[in-house]
């Protein structure tokens, strides 16, 4: 991974990048490539001005349109496990948002391809991930639920909004050996990982999570 791609980028100090580093390791992050990947990764850039100065907090911040920057623990454990069976080749991110966990797993896997509902949102995804030099993600706006066709089947699919349970669709999209790690649930949600294997899929709880909705259709 080149993470000189980024040096000169942006206002924060080297040192407030590791100290939220360390914050992941002490809960229990231990990938570090997946940690390398988040000290790397301009946060602020991914968010309004106003609030840029809390970036490289541990903690969720809103990017508009009802939607959420996710907690940088939460993106630390859910590419972890993306990881955890060997690097993917072609992972399908369902809810492109900022950009933000596109960008990480474009420093860690070959091929990303990421589906936003929000016009809006995805048109400022693209921008910054080209001036970002991410050339390796795609990007396409369009219903989450109908995952993407087009370049199925994918090694691995995550999904960053929780719906009740996981689309049909996508468990259709994920290629055999491959595992989708997603929030699902409605008043109570968990974080799962779904392995599609010779037998079928198999599903496990790893954490209680709270994520905004998934949403269908475009705007």
């Amino acid at each position: 991974m080149d993470t000189r791609r980024f040096q000169g980028i942006g206002m924060t100090s080297e040192r407030t990048r590791r100290r939220l580093v360390d914050r992941l390791r002490e809960r229990g992050v231990g990938d570090e490539r997946v940690l390398e990947a988040i000290r790397a990764t301009p946060r602020h850039l991914f968010l309004d001005e106003a609030l840029a100065s809390r970036a490289y907090e541990d903690s969720s911040l809103p990017i508009g349109h009802g939607q959420t920057l996710s907690q940088p623990y939460i993106v630390a454990r859910m590419t972890e496990t993306l990881l955890a069976e060997g690097v993917p080749d072609k992972v399908l991110e369902v809810g492109t948002g900022s950009g933000y966990q596109a960008a990480i797993l474009a420093q860690l896997v070959p091929q990303v391809y990421s589906i936003e509902r929000i016009r809006l949102l995805h048109d400022r995804a693209r921008r910054l991930l080209q001036e970002l030099k991410l050339y390796n993600a795609r990007l396409r706006h369009g219903d989450g639920f109908q995952g993407w066709p087009a370049g199925a089947p994918f090694d691995a699919i995550l999904l960053t909004a929780a719906p009740s349970r996981v689309p049909p669709a996508l468990l259709e999209q994920l290629a055999p050996g491959g595992r989708l790690v997603a929030p699902e649930g409605d008043a109570r949600q968990a974080l799962v990982v779904y392995r599609k294997g010779p037998d079928g899929l198999q599903r496990e709880h790893l954490e209680d999570v709270t994520f905004v909705p998934m949403l269908g259709g475009t705007q």
